[in-house]
């Protein structure tokens, strides 16, 4: 077939691996709650995503997901500020930044509100 698919995402979903922020650990979270302002001056890279794909670009977020064993974990928001693709391996790459966490609570609605796919609810 002529050309190839690209994916057009409005979800930023990592695992530690691929370049998920290790320093955000939800228990940690619950007992003491991070603030986007803790990372304000911090770039965060990501890696090794399957396919090409695009985000949206600032000033409009991005939410930031962390995949656990195949949940997802709503986060907050994010700005991917940079992406490369690697056309041969087809694989995207690149950077962003964090401009708001929600708190616990919010986390638990967030997957209700945005993707409510039940396989996939890291709270069920």
């Amino acid at each position: 077939s002529m050309g190839r698919f690209v994916e057009i995402k409005d979800t930023l979903q990592l695992n530690i691996e691929q370049g998920f922020p290790a320093e955000l650990d939800f228990d940690t979270h619950k007992n003491k709650q991070f603030k986007a302002k803790d990372f304000a001056n911090r770039i965060f890279i990501f890696k090794n995503k399957s396919k090409i794909r695009l985000y949206k670009s600032p000033p409009v977020r991005n939410f930031l997901v962390q995949n656990i064993n195949g949940k997802w974990l709503y986060w907050g928001l994010v700005h991917v500020t940079e992406v490369t693709h690697d056309y041969i391996n087809q694989t995207t790459y690149g950077k962003f930044k964090i401009i708001y966490i929600y708190t616990p609570e919010e986390m638990k609605t967030a997957f209700k509100i945005i993707d409510q796919r039940p396989e996939f609810d890291y709270f069920s």
